[in-house]
């Protein structure tokens, strides 16, 4: 889909969708209880689709009733009869969270899995998980887009380095548990994006799963085996991912007031409430995005229009092994709009302006946050921007453009 976007203040009230990584979270410790949960205010993006469509076949059933999940779980357990069935084939879309969270969560369950995916999916290194299957004698193989992984997951230690993704953690902080005995997953350096493994670990405990952490630094978790989830209810917060492209929108000047945010949550993006608060200070500023990744594109938006300062968005090399190149298509989406940007690599130094030019035709990399991040960056362009490969916004956002309509967004479909 091809959008015109004529720039055009945003103004108005917005909540943003449902949290992405909370729903996931939810989802998989409903669908490993022993009994029936509910789970609402879920938003069915392509990514939630996925970890719906694999958790059914994993042995979870589910009803849907507007935004809300009734799920029946699949009891997981050492004495599991589903262990017995044979592997899964597991249709993970473009979701990096679906396939990293459930490889181990499959392991548990059913001894394995036949992975597959779409886009850039199965391109994405999971060496951390491909380490430990060589130590603990699991059998994984890639072969023409699809990974197989077989064998038994046992009791003991897992050791993890801590400036990979956090979803190999939250992989294993699910898997685990259900376990024979007790584990212990060590992370072998300081953490990144640990807000995002605080989120898993809220998650499990709502769903009744014992789960001390030792005083240590970096943490260690220590698991009790042979634990049941239990049922539970939970209404998912609002993403505060999402929310930075609003914050992005107000900082450029919109009257944008953002709703339904839980200001106490575990959603590691909160940080985005601190970054917008800097950027509009005065001088030059570092950010370091390693524990949030994916604020980079709202980031680079307020950067882009911090007129006559400098922003370096540093330690960003996992935005390599995103749905793109996460800091190549920024890059060439601010410069096809007018901006000051250098690339590093693993840093964008932004130059700030007054305005961009914007008359240009940008792709959307068929990444989500790059299509959103243009329609913001939009509004403060001096001519009108085409985006090419609009429709992306459905992987996380589906109403995104309704939304950006409804704030006084001038979009016009070409194709």
């Amino acid at each position: 889909m091809t959008l015109t976007i004529t720039p055009a203040p945003l103004s108005g009230a917005v909540t943003p969708p449902p949290s992405k990584s909370q729903t996931h979270r939810a989802l998989i410790a409903a669908a490993l209880a022993d009994g029936e949960s509910v789970i609402d205010h879920v938003a069915y993006s392509q990514d939630i689709e996925a970890t719906l469509r694999c958790l059914e076949e994993l042995g979870a059933e589910f009803e849907r009733r507007g935004s809300t999940v009734t799920v029946r779980g699949m009891a997981a357990g050492v004495m599991s009869p589903l262990r017995r069935m044979a592997l899964p084939h597991l249709n993970c879309g473009e979701s990096g969270s679906t396939l990293r969270f459930l490889i181990p969560i499959a392991l548990a369950v059913r001894g394995g899995g036949h992975f597959t995916g779409q886009g850039r999916l199965m391109e994405r290194p999971q060496q951390p998980y491909f380490d430990i299957f060589r130590q603990k004698g699991i059998f994984f193989e890639q072969k023409d887009s699809v990974l197989t992984v077989q064998g038994l997951l046992t009791p003991g230690e897992y050791a993890l380095p801590g400036n990979v993704s956090s979803q190999f953690f939250t992989g294993l902080l699910y898997a685990l548990p259900l376990l024979g005995g007790p584990s212990l997953l060590r992370p072998t350096t300081p953490l990144e994006s640990e807000g995002y493994i605080h989120m898993t670990l809220q998650e499990m405990a709502r769903f009744g799963v014992v789960l001390p952490v030792a005083l240590s630094l970096p943490p260690q978790y220590h698991f009790e085996g042979n634990q049941t989830y239990t049922p539970a209810e939970v209404t998912v917060e609002a993403d505060w991912s999402q929310a930075g492209f609003w914050y992005a929108a107000r900082f450029l000047g919109g009257s944008i007031d953002i709703l339904g945010l839980e200001q106490a949550s575990h959603q590691g993006d909160r940080v985005v409430l601190d970054q917008f608060s800097a950027l509009q200070a005065s001088g030059s500023l570092d950010i370091d995005v390693s524990g949030c990744p994916d604020l980079v594109p709202p980031l680079a938006v307020m950067a882009a229009l911090r007129a006559g300062q400098t922003t370096r968005l540093v330690n960003a090399q996992r935005l390599r092994i995103k749905e793109s190149d996460r800091l190549a298509a920024v890059t060439a989406v601010l410069t096809a709009l007018g901006g000051d940007v250098t690339e590093g690599e693993d840093f964008l130094t932004i130059r700030g302006r007054e305005t961009l030019t914007g008359g240009g035709t940008v792709d959307s990399f068929h990444d989500h946050r790059i299509a959103m991040m243009t329609a913001i960056l939009a509004t403060r362009c001096e001519n009108p921007v085409t985006l090419t490969g609009a429709e992306a916004v459905a992987k996380s956002y589906p109403d995104f453009w309704e939304e950006y309509e409804r704030l006084g967004g001038k979009v016009q479909c070409t194709t």
